[in-house]
């Protein structure tokens, strides 16, 4: 693979920062993997991540989903059981699940709970948080109203948060979706970390921008702060 991105890398101009129309444009030609390759973007931010109140994390229901089927459990009691139901979440229960959990059977990508369920939630940190699948009221997947959760996780929201380098990485679609798709979606992720900015942040909020696909290397994007 190494010698594979070191051939694509001849043929581009690495110096040069891309609008996103352009850099999606370039994402497509360039993934030449033989499987759907997921394109990521890579936003460094001008934020101390070891300061609680400096860190950034948000959700976005993407316009143009993330191509990627998302199985979204639910731990509920009473009529919030239906209602996950109802809203095509792919498992749902309650005292059995937190039972799976704690053996180390998790057959999901998102985990949602209502309030009321937390409590029992609590002593699985150990195993979710790891995983990255701990439920959080920032993430909307501790909740009362189930329905609408699970219809917007099911149809392409997606978390973003820094990580302990104040970098953003997140999946925004396929090398298969139209470039217009791709862009609207990149778009509406800047868009929203820009609203995310901490008010303790001070100097410049975004430090660079990337966009890469799985196997490809990554493309220095132009964004508003430079334009």
């Amino acid at each position: 693979m190494g010698k594979r991105i070191e051939n694509v890398k001849k043929s581009m101009d690495l110096d040069k920062r891309y609008s996103v129309e352009d850099a999606v444009k370039l994402i497509k030609e360039k993934a030449n993997a033989k499987f759907d390759e997921t394109v990521e973007l890579h936003i460094k931010l001008g934020i101390d991540p070891k300061k609680a109140d400096q860190n950034v994390r948000g959700t976005i229901p993407l316009p143009h989903g993330t191509g990627k089927k998302i199985r979204v459990a639910v731990i509920a009691k009473g009529e919030k059981v239906n209602e996950a139901k109802e809203a095509g979440a792919d498992l749902v229960g309650s005292t059995e699940i937190i039972d799976e959990i704690s053996k180390g059977k998790i057959d999901f990508d998102v985990l949602v709970v209502t309030p009321d369920i937390m409590k029992d939630i609590a002593k699985l940190g150990k195993i979710l948080g790891p995983k990255g699948l701990m439920p959080n009221p920032k993430s909307g997947t501790v909740t009362f109203s189930i329905g609408p959760a699970v219809k917007e996780i099911k149809a392409g929201r997606i978390e973003f948060k820094n990580d302990a380098y104040g970098i953003i990485h997140t999946g925004c679609g396929k090398k298969s979706f139209s470039d217009t798709d791709l862009v609207e979606n990149i778009k509406a992720i800047i868009d929203s970390v820009i609203k995310a900015k901490p008010s303790t942040s001070k100097g410049k909020y975004i430090q660079s921008i990337y966009l890469s696909s799985t196997m490809g290397p990554g493309i220095p994007v132009k964004f508003e702060e430079e334009a």
